[in-house]
């Protein structure tokens, strides 16, 4: 470890599935279920971020993906960053969640058999935005270039290049694409400046 940030070495050992180049993962960030994890290449996990990826589905992070801090991926039934994605701060990731209609029984006290839960994948795709203290729900994908406003509940999808905002989250506009004309530039600058 090196200066409060685990290195890919560290990762490596600790039985991530795969781990990409360039890591950084905050010391004070939870990694729960480290063999369900892959991680590709350009990663900042910030601190006290929780990670858990339970059982046989997969936490996959793409490459130059950001998860800011105090932020919480449940993938329980599996989630996927893609490439350029990024979650601000307090941004909760949930991919099951409990019955809340008072039908079942809810927790993580109780065996499935007396719950109702809701699972489902969630996909955040390449060079998806989700603002400060969002909460993403199961099943949902947030399509390419996707902007989340702060303080958000995505509990349906949205499609790709919209700004979405809102309890619930609704497309209020279309979001530019300039930033795709960046991408060759950008992976063109980091092969020379970041080997």
């Amino acid at each position: 470890m090196a200066f409060g940030f685990y290195t890919e070495d560290d990762l490596k050992k600790m039985g991530i599935r795969k781990v990409g180049k360039n890591i950084i993962v905050s010391s004070t960030a939870d990694l729960v279920g480290i063999e369900n994890m892959e991680f590709g290449d350009n990663i900042i996990i910030e601190g006290f971020c929780i990670l858990a990826s339970l059982g046989d589905k997969l936490l996959k992070i793409g490459s130059h993906v950001h998860i800011n801090t105090h932020c919480l991926v449940s993938a329980l039934a599996g989630v996927t960053f893609g490439d350029y994605s990024t979650i601000s701060s307090g941004v909760k990731v949930f991919s099951t969640s409990d019955d809340y209609s008072g039908q079942t029984m809810t927790n993580a006290c109780i065996d499935d058999e007396f719950k109702a839960m809701q699972r489902g994948k969630i996909t955040i795709g390449r060079h998806a935005i989700v603002g400060a203290n969002s909460v993403i729900m199961p099943g949902v994908t947030l399509g390419e270039g996707v902007a989340v406003g702060a303080l958000s509940f995505v509990n349906k999808n949205c499609e790709p290049w919209g700004i979405y905002a809102g309890t619930p989250a609704t497309r209020i506009k279309e979001r530019k694409r300039e930033l795709l004309n960046l991408e060759p530039k950008f992976e063109a600058w980091y092969r020379k400046n970041k080997k």
